[in-house]
């Protein structure tokens, strides 16, 4: 079992002809994602190539769902059209969209999400600006490489990209139920507290290792849910423990001002609700190890 992609899920890609669009889908088809096709308005009706498989392009995410049955879909829309392309999907009622595009108006983004919620939040906003989500050996919807990690029993849940695939590398010989990069934009669809949620009710998932950073209250507000919600172990990570102060630190919503915020009362306020938090991603990681090992 994994979270929200499977074996069974059905992936169309928003922006399927563009540059980024089309290298990611190479990508994900040779992971063994189902894609099965993607959106162009003005190349509707054409085709796309990809080694041996021959993908239809669809004008609209609800043409591309009625003709496919697609349940998935994943933009690589540039900033500029994003906000577009996230409200056509939402209109659709695609259950799971993932948002890899960087650069998006925070403005466009609160539009989307409070859309999606107008709708009765049919349509699961993961980003963006994230690398997307996978299980790995079943399904593969981003930009997350494929081949540094195999299916196990861990579920991980980051804001940061590079430190998703870096947490996937140092695990790799046990292996993760699912992989899911929220994005660190200040404003994002699926949180924390979203994953921690859906590793909890999967059965296979053991261990769940949470990544975040400095900047805004998404870690405390994960540690309060833990409190309350969690039984099984979770591991931390913060990222920014050197971060100087006022300074905007790679993504959008890592910045700090005064004490609030920062690396250390994240750790603290994780840990206090029984959260064993690392010092570095390679720490971090030997604590799931530990964790495994008394299994």
């Amino acid at each position: 079992m994994a979270i929200f992609v499977d074996r069974t899920s059905r992936v169309i890609v928003q922006g399927i002809t563009g540059s980024e669009g089309s290298k990611h889908t190479q990508r994900m088809l040779r992971a063994g994602t189902t894609i099965v096709g993607g959106t162009n308005p003005r190349k509707a009706g054409t085709f796309v190539e990809f080694d041996d498989v021959k993908l239809p392009v669809f004008a609209t995410v609800a043409d591309a769902m009625a003709e496919t049955g697609a349940d998935v879909a994943v933009g690589f829309v540039p900033p500029a059209g994003a906000k577009a392309a996230m409200l056509e999907a939402i209109d659709a009622g695609i259950p799971l969209l993932v948002v890899i595009t960087e650069g998006i108006p925070v403005h466009d983004t609160m539009y989307a999400w409070a859309y999606a919620a107008r709708r009765g939040h049919r349509t699961r906003i993961i980003g963006p600006n994230c690398p997307g989500i996978t299980s790995p050996g079943q399904s593969n919807v981003g930009i997350i490489p494929a081949d540094i990690t195999e299916p196990g029993r861990i579920g991980l849940v980051s804001k940061s990209g590079t430190l998703t695939y870096q947490m996937m590398f140092e695990l790799r010989d046990i292996g993760f139920s699912t992989c899911v990069g929220i994005g660190g934009d200040p404003i994002i669809g699926t949180t924390h507290i979203d994953c921690l949620r859906a590793f909890q009710e999967d059965p296979e998932t053991d261990v769940i290792v949470m990544i975040g950073e400095i900047g805004g209250d998404a870690e405390e507000l994960a540690a309060a849910y833990i409190a309350e919600h969690v039984t099984k172990p979770v591991v931390g990570y913060v990222a920014g423990f050197t971060a100087p102060e006022g300074k905007t630190m790679g993504h959008a919503g890592a910045i700090i001002s005064g004490s609030a915020g920062t690396a250390q009362a994240k750790k603290e306020a994780l840990e206090r609700v029984g959260v064993r938090v690392g010092r570095t991603p390679s720490q971090t990681a030997q604590l799931v190890r530990e964790i495994m090992r008394g299994r």
